[in-house]
């Protein structure tokens, strides 16, 4: 099939919900992939959005799936599974919380979260119901999520939304001060906000609202579905701050490609779950552990969150030269293997175009800012090209572009 079979069929069968992007990739091996014409593209989107954190199709994954799906591709949660069982001790051993709820997304983790923040706030008849998020958060598209998300964007026309959430302004501690009361069942907070343009909280920040959240008996959930295992330089990134959540969710470079998502928890909050209380058809599915299995132990035993760190090290030096060099780039921000550039005028599509066109894939962020996340397989040599093509296309755009 040829790009326009795919986009006939897309016109004519699909929901036109994806501004998508004229390009059919066919396959990908590492940090590439290739169209239908056997064209190569440095991939520097990790398979769209920090999924694909090994890079493309890494052996060991493929091979982990190939096996599973000889042996047993889905069984219902009825029954135990040893691809399950061997995932989540290996989740809850390498994190602060001890409890694992499998499922098959960052939204549906988001959700659970929210559930279980909310069922652990009516304890003994209080009335701890409301969960405070950030602006310029994004936490999913299910209901729930989509309301934490403190984007309006996202939820016009949606409305009536949930009740119960409120947002603040991120890295504002006097603003969740404020907000959180003794009706405030959870903090909901992205470590990083990556959908927004990679922000980091600060150090200060994330304590601060870790002591709120245990003076006002509020819990913290973390959502680190695009930032956790690894990309930020560690394993979590809460691991950067000194603290530990008391719900974590996960998706993205979990499933190695595959779709699943975790929220972990801490014993004392999880138990506020019975049985019953929430489920899953196809969560912890055989085929979906098993790469997921052979995919976080990847990560830890080749030790690729420092490999990230150090990636991200290297990218900012390359980034601080680029912004040196053209008048356009007015700020980057850096953590790990998550990054975005700041342009001085509305022309991030047009960036993202050429780049495309010169074999480059990025993301942006609105109309003036381009965001970069290679996976953690990321070599020197490849920033190298990256940013190459980048200062090319830089110089070919008119500094009119800026008045």
């Amino acid at each position: 099939m040829k790009l326009a079979d795919a986009q006939r069929i897309d016109e004519e069968c699909l929901f036109t919900l994806y501004t998508r992007t004229p390009l059919m990739v066919t396959r990908g091996e590492g940090m590439y992939v290739w169209d239908d014409e056997e064209r190569r593209y440095l991939d520097f989107c990790s398979g769209g959005r920090a999924v694909n954190a090994l890079g493309h199709c890494h052996p060991r994954v493929t091979a982990a799936i190939r096996e599973q799906a000889g042996l047993l591709i889905h069984s219902s949660n009825d029954y135990y599974t040893e691809p399950q069982a061997k995932l989540a001790r290996l989740l809850t051993s390498h994190c602060a919380c001890p409890r694992v709820f499998l499922c098959n997304s960052g939204g549906e983790a988001n959700e659970a979260a929210i559930k279980l923040a909310r069922k652990h706030g009516k304890r003994d008849n209080v009335a701890r119901v409301e969960v405070v998020t950030a602006l310029k958060s994004f936490h999913g598209r299910t209901f729930a999520a989509m309301t934490a998300t403190g984007q309006p964007k996202y939820q016009q026309g949606f409305d009536p939304l949930v009740p119960g959430f409120s947002h603040v302004p991120y890295n504002d501690l006097a603003a969740m001060d404020d907000a959180v009361s003794d009706r405030t069942c959870a903090v909901m907070l992205e470590p990083v906000l990556g959908e927004s343009g990679v922000y980091p909280a600060t150090p200060e920040y994330l304590a601060g609202v870790r002591r709120l959240c245990d003076e006002r008996g509020a819990v913290l959930i973390l959502d680190e579905v695009q930032t956790g295992l690894g990309r930020t330089g560690t394993l979590f990134a809460y691991q950067q701050y000194g603290i530990e959540p008391d719900i974590l969710t996960l998706s993205k470079a979990l499933g190695g490609g595959t779709p699943v998502g975790a929220m972990l928890a801490k014993e004392t909050v999880a138990s506020a779950f019975q049985r019953g209380d929430h489920a899953t058809t196809f969560g912890g599915s055989a085929l979906v552990a098993a790469a997921a299995y052979a995919a976080i132990s990847t990560i830890i035993e080749e030790d690729l969150p420092a490999k990230a760190a150090a990636i991200g090290a290297y990218l900012r030096d390359g980034l601080a030269a680029l912004r040196a060099r053209h008048a356009l780039v007015t700020d980057f921000r850096v953590m790990g293997c998550m990054a975005a550039v700041d342009l001085g005028a509305p022309v991030a599509a047009e960036v993202k175009n050429r780049a495309q066109d010169a074999g480059l894939l990025i993301l942006t962020v609105g109309d003036g800012m381009l965001r970069l996340l290679p996976a953690l397989i990321c070599t020197p040599a490849q920033v190298d090209d990256a940013l190459a093509i980048l200062d090319r296309i830089l110089e070919a755009i008119p500094t009119a572009a800026l008045a």
